[in-house]
């Protein structure tokens, strides 16, 4: 180990020791931003940036588990991605897919896809219900892979899945609009039964949401770290959580 490691190592365990677990986030949502200009900085390829930031994966997993937070949802795939060329596109589902194979078969991790099934090719749909299916009675931490997922098509697919529901009950448009409520709404998200995410990190230096978990996120607090994903540390890690721990949460007031 040199004395640059030795230094770090004594810095995040500083940083650590001061955190309270009582205040950790119980829900965190990280949008993994950076991998291409990541990639780009080290002199390599998009693919090989994906990959990179694919990896980190199970580190940031590792240190949520050692700080007690119970739901992570990652951001892998958006619905804008697929305008992305094939020459990329196809690369990083396979990255994707080896992922959520990895996490099923970690056994720590209770894997949940959020996002549209159906705009994903048939091989990625299946690997996301096989892991799902895998880890139905883990119980470690939920992890959320977002992967076709985007924050207004997940409220589109709420209200229909909603409208839906109360259509085949025989309940008319009039009684919906006398009992619909945003917790009604929030029963048909691809998140229902969770809590709503405490914080949402980004990485990469972009300070905006893209359209991350646009319902659950109203109440949220964020984080934007200026690394790219694939050089996010334990230390950025642990400092989001303190930021966090420092804030006081209005819920709008």
């Amino acid at each position: 180990m040199n004395l640059r490691d030795l230094v770090y190592g004594l810095y995040a365990r500083r940083v650590g020791g001061r955190l309270d677990h009582a205040q950790v986030p119980k829900h965190i949502g990280v949008i993994l931003d950076g991998n291409r200009r990541w990639a780009k900085a080290s002199g390599g390829s998009a693919v090989q940036g994906h990959q990179a930031g694919a990896d980190k994966i199970s580190e940031l997993l590792g240190w949520c588990s050692e700080t007690d937070v119970e739901v992570v949802t990652l951001w892998l795939l958006s619905t804008d991605n697929f305008d992305r060329p094939e020459a990329e596109l196809v690369p990083l589902l396979r990255i994707i897919e080896n992922t959520v194979r990895q996490l099923a078969a970690d056994g720590r991790w209770r894997v949940h896809h959020v996002g549209t099934l159906d705009l994903l090719p048939a091989q990625t749909q299946l690997v996301l219900k096989e892991a799902e299916a895998a880890t139905s009675d883990v119980e470690g931490i939920i992890v959320n892979v977002a992967v076709g997922y985007g924050g207004r098509q997940e409220i589109a697919d709420a209200v229909r899945s909603l409208l839906l529901e109360h259509s085949s009950k025989g309940t008319t448009f009039e009684e919906l609009a006398e009992v619909v409520s945003t917790d009604l709404i929030s029963e048909h998200l691809y998140t229902r039964g969770q809590p709503d995410p405490d914080l949402v990190i980004r990485t990469s230096g972009e300070q905006r949401l893209s359209g991350f978990m646009l319902w659950q996120s109203a109440h949220s607090e964020y984080y934007f770290c200026e690394v790219f994903w694939p050089a996010f540390r334990k230390v950025d890690f642990l400092r989001a959580l303190r930021d966090y721990a420092a804030r006081h949460r209005r819920y709008g007031a």
